[in-house]
């Protein structure tokens, strides 16, 4: 029988000499025969066999703790059982990697709409598209207050978020709603946020659709200068002569990464419109 050193087993098998020598450590693979004259150690051909089965079983996701009980005792249900677990486990990775996937997605979809977005100030109108959103009443009119209530609602929002199992890739780009009555009356009272979801990601029942429309939009780049803003949207209305359809939607474009005191903002003020016909 040919003996192999351990380069040579090494080579014949594609592995490293470190990985045969821990294999050698841990119990798991030792050299078969040692040379009396010398006292060194030597691999055989038939090995490979057993090397194969270690590679195997370390591709399903077994550790060498693992293996090494499953080859002591060669039971069947143990390494069933461990198996198990490790495709629970591949399963959760592959849902957290497709949450991380989506938020990219979502971030420089955000950050495209910002660098192709009108400067502040400017009105436009705009169809958009259904949207799907997640709506929590947070019981607190953040019109009353400056910026830091609304950071603690936002607070309120990420621990829904949570309770709610829903991926926190959705904690960004937060808005909010005025709803028409109180538009009408020009009551600045809003107690909703909400943030836009997928219908892959999110189950049905917490969804709220924001059907397809047209808009009445301006942009803003500061939380402070919405209601002036907003009244701006109302006086464009009433002289185009155009009828309020729906509520109104303050939808935040992107959260800009920057060293400031508060949150970085670009907004999309929408009022849903209905255009007088010629």
């Amino acid at each position: 029988m040919k003996k192999l050193t351990v380069g040579q087993m090494a080579r014949l098998n594609r592995i490293s000499e470190q990985t045969l020598r821990l294999y050698d450590k841990e119990g798991l693979l030792s050299p078969a025969y040692r040379e009396p004259s010398n006292g060194y150690r030597y691999y055989t051909i038939r090995q490979s066999a057993q090397l194969d089965m270690i590679q195997y079983m370390k591709s399903l996701g077994m550790t060498l703790k693992e293996i090494s009980q499953q080859m002591k005792q060669t039971d069947l249900s143990l390494i069933q059982r461990i198996l198990e677990e490790n495709k629970r486990s591949i399963e959760k990775q592959i849902k957290q990697l497709n949450y991380q996937k989506r938020a990219i997605e979502r971030t420089l979809e955000s950050y495209e709409r910002y660098e192709t977005a009108p400067p502040d100030g400017s009105i436009l109108i705009e169809y958009i598209p259904k949207r799907r959103m997640y709506l929590v009443d947070s019981k607190v009119n953040f019109y009353d207050y400056e910026i830091d209530v609304y950071e603690q609602i936002l607070r309120d929002l990420k621990e829904t978020l949570i309770r709610e199992d829903m991926p926190q890739i959705y904690f960004c780009n937060a808005g909010t709603i005025l709803r028409k009555d109180k538009l009408l009356r020009q009551e600045f009272y809003s107690t909703e946020v909400f943030v836009l979801v997928d219908k892959d990601y999110v189950d049905e029942t917490l969804i709220t659709t924001i059907p397809s429309n047209t808009y009445l939009c301006i942009y803003c780049d500061k939380f402070e200068k919405e209601k002036e803003y907003i009244n701006r949207l109302l006086v464009e209305i009433e002289e185009r002569h155009y009828k309020i359809s729906g509520d109104y939607i303050c939808e935040v474009i992107a959260e800009l990464p920057a060293n400031l005191q508060e949150r970085g903002m670009y907004l999309r003020l929408q009022v849903p419109i209905q255009m007088p016909s010629n």
